[in-house]
């Protein structure tokens, strides 16, 4: 069965993702970006999601999971919960 690992940082607007995106894309370390903004939990955890499959994520993070590619940042992505930005670490 597929697999993939990735990081997410969520927020409730689509103006403060962008912000974080630009931080991170300047040198700055998501870890740190998720700890202090994320409002999901997994922030503690440098916004680490561990491992998961198809199916177990809402629909728009599974596509982007998917079928994007590995180390590459993406966002802002819309979900009912807020504006991710995401991060695909590992797919197997």
């Amino acid at each position: 069965m597929a697999w993939a690992t990735a990081r997410h940082i969520l927020v409730s607007t689509e103006a403060e993702c962008n912000e974080l995106k630009k931080q991170i894309e300047e040198g700055a370390s998501f870890a740190e970006i998720a700890a202090d903004n994320s409002q999901c939990p997994s922030g503690r955890k440098g916004g680490d999601l561990g491992r998961f499959s198809p199916g177990q994520m809402v629909k728009e993070f599974d596509t982007a999971v998917f079928n994007g590619d590995v180390g590459v940042l993406y966002g802002p992505i819309k979900t009912q919960f807020g504006y991710h930005l995401l991060e695909v670490t590992a797919r197997g």
